[in-house]
């Protein structure tokens, strides 16, 4: 009877166990799910509003795919992040033709090597237009810059370049107006008769060629000066068909030939030349000069530990022997009066700058050809001319030169 009982008692109680079971394994799903209830698009605009907001819970967001699976999330650094650099401006055609400026970081090896590169394509592919580039190899100042200044202005400088190579450094201060101004290419120390001489040449050269506009190159001291107005100057350059440089064979020549320096590089007596320092060459030969490697270190070894070797009178010279160049008029466009038995030309000073000077200088000994003509015009430049020159040159301008 007692058996029965609990029998009885064990069966009622199965159920009730079963039950209270399923109630807790619904309660735990309902509390696992209730965020998500919580957070549903229906209800969570109207919990929101009834939930103070300082009793409201903070959700965190769930890391994405994307950012790394760190908790919690790094605070922001008070450094911002710097924004990406915009992709350079690809240089065009223009920049590459025609340099900005003339200041650079190069050294001359890698100047001259820059300089040497020249155009296999005979076509250009732009409106071209021949502009002549002016070197002035100066002594760290520019005593008759007014008389330049009046000379070109009112010409484009699509026409013209000015190169300055000084060493000191140029002394005066310049106006930002001036045609001198930011033209000072990076110079070094030159001394009279040095081989340092040709080496500034060959860097005034080499700046020069960088722009590809420049055709005719003319070498000028602080003490030259133009004797035509600039359009007559430059029609007579850019139309030669012929480079300017003096070029002769005499016993005075050969005085300074040394065979031991020389021979090793193949140089002989008999295509040893001698001439004025002063040049002007058309583009080809302007390559043809700052490409040399074969020539130039016998003439810069020669002056080896030796004073006042002028090679400056030899270099350009023998090297256009030595190529054969063929486009060479043998006679410089610079007008020097060289008095006999001294190694340096007359100075003009004040008293000196006359019409008459003007004219002699101009048509200078005579029997000069362009072009394989004869022509009136011997010379387009002149030299001597000392500072105290400057005011009587500015006077006589606008009536014998044609400017001013």
């Amino acid at each position: 009877m007692m058996h029965a009982s609990s029998g009885s008692s064990l069966l009622k109680a199965v159920p009730m166990l079963l039950l209270f079971s399923s109630g807790f394994i619904l309660g735990m799903i309902s509390i696992a799910n209730f965020p998500k209830f919580y957070e549903s698009p229906l209800l969570s605009p109207m919990l929101h509003s009834l939930v103070p907001s300082s009793s409201r819970p903070i959700m965190q967001p769930s890391p994405s795919p994307e950012t790394p699976c760190v908790w919690p999330p790094p605070l922001p650094s008070s450094t911002p992040t710097p924004a990406p650099s915009p992709p350079s401006t690809p240089t065009g055609l223009m920049g590459f033709l025609a340099p900005s400026g003339v200041t650079h970081n190069m050294t001359d090896e890698e100047l001259l090597w820059r300089a040497s590169m020249a155009p296999r394509v005979s076509r250009a592919p732009y409106s071209r237009v021949p502009k002549v580039a002016f070197l002035f190899l100066v002594r760290a100042k520019l005593p008759l810059r007014l008389l330049w200044e009046k000379f070109f202005a009112g010409h484009g400088k699509e026409l013209y370049s000015i190169y300055v190579h000084s060493d000191p450094h140029f002394a005066a201060s310049l106006p930002t107006d001036s045609v001198f101004y930011g033209r000072m290419i990076p110079s070094q120390r030159t001394t009279w008769g040095d081989a340092n001489l040709v080496e500034a040449e060959r860097r005034l050269l080499a700046n020069a060629l960088l722009d590809l506009s420049n055709e005719r190159f003319a070498l000028l001291s602080e003490s030259c000066i133009p004797i035509f107005d600039f359009p007559t100057l430059y029609a007579h350059l850019t139309g030669s068909n012929d480079s300017f440089v003096d070029c002769f064979d005499n016993a005075g020549a050969r005085a300074r030939y040394r065979p031991a320096l020389f021979a090793p590089h193949n140089i002989t007596a008999a295509q040893w030349r001698k001439g004025s320092q002063f040049f002007e060459m058309d583009r080809a030969l302007a390559v043809e000069v700052v490409s040399d490697e074969r020539y130039f270190p016998a003439f810069r070894d020669s002056c080896a530990g030796r004073r006042g070797c002028l090679i400056d009178e030899h270099y350009i010279p023998t090297l256009v022997s030595l190529l054969r160049w063929r486009r060479n008029a043998n006679r410089t466009l610079t007008y020097t009066e060289w008095r006999p038995r001294r190694p340096h030309p007359r100075s003009h000073g004040a008293r000196d700058v006359t019409e008459e000077l003007f004219g002699k200088m101009r048509g200078g000994a005579g029997n000069c050809t362009y072009n394989g003509k004869a022509s009136d015009v011997c010379f387009v430049f002149a030299r001597k001319f000392s500072p105290d020159a400057l005011a009587p040159l500015l006077e006589l301008a606008p009536k014998v030169i044609g400017f001013g």
